[in-house]
C-alpha cells in the first residue's frame, strides 16, 4: 500500500437504515484494505443506540460518532446535522466524505463536506424520478451537484448526470453497492434467522407489503387507496398479505380512522429477517426505492405503488410495475407481475463496493 493511501482518511455519513444496508459493502471494503476511516452517524430516524443492532446484525464496525437529531421538520433537521457534520469534519479533517442515496442526511453531508472543501464522494449518484414534489428529489439533484466523485450505478444514470452537464472525469459506473449489499447480507440472514418459522409462512405463501413515503402515507385518499388495493390482492390470490407496518404509517392509519382489514400488520423487522422475507415472497408491493431494487435482483415480482420511479431499469427489465395508488390498477398490476420471475439484473456484478474503492484510491 502506498504512502498517499495510508494517509487517506475518509469519512462514512449515514443516518438512516437503508444507509447503512447500502454503505455495508463499503465500509467491508474500506476494512478488507485497511484504510482509515470512520462512520458519522446523524440519527435521522432513529437513535445511533436504536441503529446499532443494524451494525451489529451486519457484522460492521459501529459509529464513532452519532447526533442524534431525531425527527423534525425538513429545515431544523437538515440544520442540525450540518452544525454537527462540519464540526466532526472540522475536527478530523478527512481526505474525502461519502454519502449515499437522498436522504436529508446525504443534503447535509454534502453541503458541510464541499463548504469545507473536502473533497466528496455520492455512491448512487444520477438518480432521478423528476418528481421534486418528492424531498428526495431535490437531495439527490444538490449532492450530484456539489461531488467530486459521482458513483453511477447503471449506464442510464451517467446519461442523466451528463445530460445536466456534470464533468464526465467525475463519473463512474460502478454498479449499485445494493447488489453486494443484497448476496452479502442474505448469506449473514440465512446464517442467523429463520423468519419464516418465527411468522409461520411458507415459500411464495404469502404477499410482501411496504409503504411509508409522505406523499402516501400523508394523504387520506391515496393511503385509503392503497389499503383498498391490497384488499382486492388479498381477495384475488387468497394470500396473507404481511405489511411490517413503518410508525409513520400506522400513525396516519389511525388519525384518518381507516381500515387494514385482510391485512396482517406485524411491527417493523430488523434488515436481516426483512430480506429473508423478500426473498421468499411470491410479490412484493412497495412505495421503496430501495426494495424496488432489492426485488430486483432477488427475482421477486414487484409493483411499486408509485406514481414515477428513479429505477427505471426495473420496468426495463420486467421486474416492477408501477401502479399508483388506484386500488384496480394495483390489483391488474398484481396478476401482470405475480409468478414472473425471469430478468436480467442491471444493477451490476456484486462487487461496487470494491470498484468504489478502487477509484478513490487510484484518481
Amino acid at each position: 500500500m502506498n504512502t498517499i493511501v495510508k494517509m487517506m482518511r475518509i469519512a462514512i455519513i449515514m443516518g438512516t437504515r437503508p444507509e447503512i444496508i447500502k454503505m455495508s459493502p463499503v465500509i467491508r471494503a474500506c476494512e478488507e484494505l485497511e484504510l482509515d476511516y470512520f462512520i458519522l452517524h446523524t440519527g435521522q430516524h432513529y437513535t445511533y443506540e436504536m441503529d446499532k443492532i443494524f451494525f451489529e446484525e451486519l457484522d460492521l464496525l459501529g459509529a464513532r460518532y452519532n447526533l442524534d437529531v431525531g425527527s423534525s421538520s425538513h429545515g431544523k433537521q437538515t440544520g442540525k446535522m450540518l452544525i454537527g457534520i462540519e464540526k466532526v469534519l472540522q475536527e478530523e479533517l478527512p481526505s474525502l466524505a461519502l454519502v449515499a442515496g437522498d436522504t436529508n442526511t446525504v443534503l447535509a453531508g454534502a453541503l458541510a463536506a464541499a463548504k469545507l472543501h473536502i473533497k466528496l464522494g455520492h455512491v448512487e449518484a444520477g438518480l432521478r424520478s423528476y418528481d421534486r414534489s418528492m424531498p428526495e428529489e431535490i437531495n439527490r439533484i444538490v449532492a450530484d451537484h456539489v461531488s467530486d466523485y459521482l458513483f453511477a450505478p447503471t449506464e442510464n444514470a451517467k446519461r442523466i448526470l451528463l445530460g445536466e452537464g456534470m464533468p464526465e472525469g467525475k463519473i463512474y459506473v460502478t454498479g449499485n453497492t445494493i447488489v453486494d449489499a443484497v448476496w452479502q447480507n442474505l448469506e449473514i440472514a440465512n446464517r442467523k434467522k429463520d423468519v419464516l418459522s418465527k411468522l409461520e409462512l411458507k415459500k411464495e405463501g404469502y404477499i410482501l407489503v411496504t409503504t411509508h413515503r409522505q406523499e402516501n402515507v400523508d394523504r387520506k385518499e391515496r393511503l385509503r387507496s392503497i389499503l383498498r388495493g391490497l384488499e382486492r390482492v388479498h381477495k384475488e390470490f387468497d394470500l396473507p398479505i404481511l405489511f411490517p407496518i413503518h410508525p409513520r404509517t400506522k400513525k396516519r392509519i389511525e388519525e384518518f380512522g381507516l381500515k387494514a382489514s385482510k391485512i396482517r400488520l406485524i411491527e417493523p423487522l430488523g434488515f436481516l429477517e426483512f430480506l429473508q422475507l423478500e426473498a421468499n415472497t411470491a410479490l412484493v408491493l412497495t412505495d421503496s426505492g430501495g426494495i424496488q431494487e432489492e426485488a430486483c435482483i432477488l427475482q421477486v415480482p414487484c409493483v411499486t405503488l408509485r406514481d414515477n420511479t428513479e429505477r427505471p431499469e426495473t420496468v426495463e427489465v420486467g421486474s416492477n410495475m408501477l401502479a399508483g395508488t388506484k386500488p384496480e390498477k394495483i390489483l391488474w398490476c398484481a396478476k401482470e407481475m405475480i409468478g414472473k420471475r425471469n430478468w436480467e439484473n442491471p444493477f451490476g456484478d456484486g462487487k461496487s463496493g470494491e470498484w468504489i474503492m478502487k477509484i478513490i484510491r487510484e484518481v
